[in-house]
C-alpha cells in the first residue's frame, strides 16, 4: 500500500519516506502489522523532516524503525498429563533512547514476531508521549493461558522466564502484562526471576500485586486513562461524558474499567463483548456482575446476558459497532473496527472513537471517522494510560514507597491530560487542527529523535 501523506512536504522527502517504507516491507516480509504501524506514522512526518533537515541527514526515521534488539527462544514446558509442549518466546527491545525499554507480555496464539514488532514500535511513540522517561519494548509467547490449570501457567511462565531473565532488569528492560498475562502470570513470572537471580527487584516487572511492589491503580489504568483522553477530546469541543451512550468491545480489564470510569462520569455504557459474539444492555451495563463474570467465575459475556435477565440481550457473532451511541471505545484488539463498521457508527452519529486497544482500529476506518469530524484518539495517546502507571509503580519501587490509590488517579488524570494537549498543539502546530494521529505521531517522533541525536550514531 502506498503512502498517502497527510500533510504537505517536499516531494523528495515524500520520495525518502516512501523508500524508507519500502525497504521495510522487503526486508520484514509477512508481517501484516507491523508494515501497518510503520505505514501510519510514516503518512505523518514529511513535515517534520522537511523543516528539521538533520534528522533526515541523520537517518533518524530508518534507525528508529530497526529494533534495538529482537530475542526469540525456545520455550519448553510440561502440561498436568506430564504431556511436553514447545513454545516460542520473543522479546523486542526497541528503543532504548528515553529511558529503559519498556512493554508488556502476550501471551496469545497469535503471537508472533511480526506482531511483537507492531506493539513494540507503537510503544516507543506511546512511551514517548508519558514525558516518563521510558523506552519502548514488547514481548511474549503463542502460549494460550486459557483452558490451562494454575500449575501449567506457573510451569510455562517458569520456563518462559528461564531465558528472559537475562535480558530484563529495572534499568534495562521492564516487562508488565498484556494479553493473557495479568496479575497471576507476573507473580509466577517475577518468582522464577527472584529464585535465580537470588536478588528482590520489584522495579523489573509492573503489573505486579500490590501486596508485592505494585502500584495502587495499575489494574484500572488502562481504562480509566482511555476515558479520560476521550472526556478530554470532547471537552474541547464544549461537551463532557454525562448522559452520553457509549459502546465499549471486549470484557477484559481494559474494557471492564473502560465501563467504571465512564460510568462513574455520567455516561451509560450499553455493550461488552467477546469472540464469541456481544452483548447489548439498555440499562446500561451492570458493572458488579460484568466483574464478577469475568473475574471471578471467568466466563462469557454470554453468561452476562444469561444472569442479567430481560434488559441484556446476547448477539452471537455480528458486530458490536453494529449499535447506535455516540461514542465508541475499541478495547479489544488489532483492527476489529473496519471501515464498514465506521461507516456505520458515522450514520448513527458517533461523535468520538477513542482506542483502548492497540491499533484496533484500520487506516481505512481512521479516514472514514476524521473525513467526518469525528474525534478520534489513537491508541499510542489514548491508551497510555497503562504504561503511564507502570512507570509511577517504577517511581514507587524506586523509592520504597506505596501511594495510595487517589493519588495515582491524580497523577494519571494530570498525565492523560497533558497528553492530550501535547498532542492537541503539534497537530495545530503541523496545520492539522484536531488530527490526533498527527499530533501523536509528531511529538513522540520528535523527542525520541532528539534523544537518539543527542546520544550520538549508536
Amino acid at each position: 500500500m502506498p503512502l498517502a501523506p497527510r500533510l504537505p512536504a517536499p516531494p523528495e522527502m515524500l520520495s525518502t519516506l516512501e523508500e524508507t517504507y519500502e525497504r521495510v516491507l522487503r526486508r520484514d516480509p509477512g508481517e501484516a502489522e507491523f508494515h501497518q504501524a510503520v505505514h501510519e506514522v510514516l503518512e505523518t512526518l514529511g513535515p517534520v523532516l522537511a523543516a528539521r533537515p538533520g534528522l533526515a541527514a541523520a537517518k533518524l526515521v530508518e534507525r528508529l524503525i530497526e529494533p534495538e534488539r529482537q530475542i526469540i527462544f525456545r520455550v519448553p514446558w510440561q502440561d498436568d498429563q506430564g504431556r511436553v509442549h514447545v513454545n516460542r518466546g520473543f522479546r523486542v527491545e526497541y528503543n532504548s533512547a528515553l529511558g529503559p525499554y519498556k512493554g508488556g507480555l502476550r501471551f496469545h496464539p497469535t503471537v508472533n514476531l511480526g506482531i511483537i514488532k507492531f506493539l513494540g514500535f507503537e510503544q516507543v511513540f506511546k512511551n514517548a508521549l508519558t514525558g516518563l522517561g521510558i523506552g519502548g519494548g514488547k514481548g511474549g509467547s503463542d502460549f494460550d493461558p486459557h483452558g490451562r490449570s494454575d500449575e501449567e501457567v506457573m510451569r510455562f511462565c517458569q520456563s518462559f522466564m528461564t531465558e528472559l531473565y537475562r535480558h530484563v532488569g529495572e534499568h534495562t528492560d521492564v516487562p508488565a502484562g498484556d494479553i493473557g498475562v495479568g496479575a497471576r502470570e507476573i507473580g509466577y513470572l517475577y518468582g522464577q526471576y527472584r529464585r535465580i537471580t537470588n536478588r528482590w527487584e520489584a522495579g523489573v516487572f509492573t503489573g505486579k500485586g500490590e501486596l508485592w511492589g505494585g502500584s495502587a491503580g495499575r489494574t484500572e489504568a488502562t481504562g480509566y486513562g482511555n476515558v479520560m483522553f476521550t472526556a478530554e477530546m470532547l471537552r474541547r469541543r464544549g461537551e463532557d461524558l454525562d448522559g452520553q451512550q457509549i459502546v465499549v468491545s471486549g470484557s477484559g480489564n481494559v474494557a471492564i474499567y473502560t465501563v467504571e470510569k465512564a460510568q462513574q462520569l455520567g455516561a451509560n455504557v450499553i455493550t461488552v463483548s467477546d469472540s464469541s459474539g456481544y452483548v447489548v444492555d439498555e440499562k446500561g451495563i451492570d458493572l458488579d456482575l460484568l466483574k464478577h463474570v469475568k473475574e471471578v467465575d471467568r466466563g462469557r459475556v454470554s453468561d452476562y446476558a444469561e444472569l442479567r435477565g430481560s434488559s441484556a440481550r446476547f448477539v452471537p457473532g455480528g458486530c458490536v459497532w453494529d449499535v447506535p451511541a455516540d461514542i465508541a471505545l475499541p478495547s479489544a484488539t488489532q483492527n476489529e473496527l473496519d471501515a464498514r463498521a465506521a461507516l456505520t457508527l458515522v450514520r448513527n452519529g458517533v461523535k468520538a472513537v477513542s482506542e483502548g486497544a492497540n491499533m484496533p482500529t484500520t487506516p481505512d476506518a481512521v479516514q472514514i471517522f476524521q473525513k467526518a469530524d469525528v474525534a478520534f484518539g489513537p491508541g499510542k495517546a489514548a491508551n497510555a494510560g497503562g504504561v503511564a502507571v507502570s512507570a509511577l509503580e517504577m517511581r514507587q519501587n524506586a523509592s520504597r514507597a506505596s501511594w495510595t490509590f487517589s493519588r495515582v488517579e491524580e497523577e494519571l488524570a494530570s498525565i492523560m491530560s497533558s497528553i492530550h494537549e501535547t498532542c492537541y498543539e503539534t497537530a495545530e502546530r503541523y496545520g492539522a487542527p484536531g488530527d490526533y494521529v498527527v499530533g501523536a505521531n509528531i511529538a513522540a517522533f520528535e523527542r525520541v529523535a532528539d534523544a537518539m541525536l543527542a546520544q550520538g550514531l549508536i
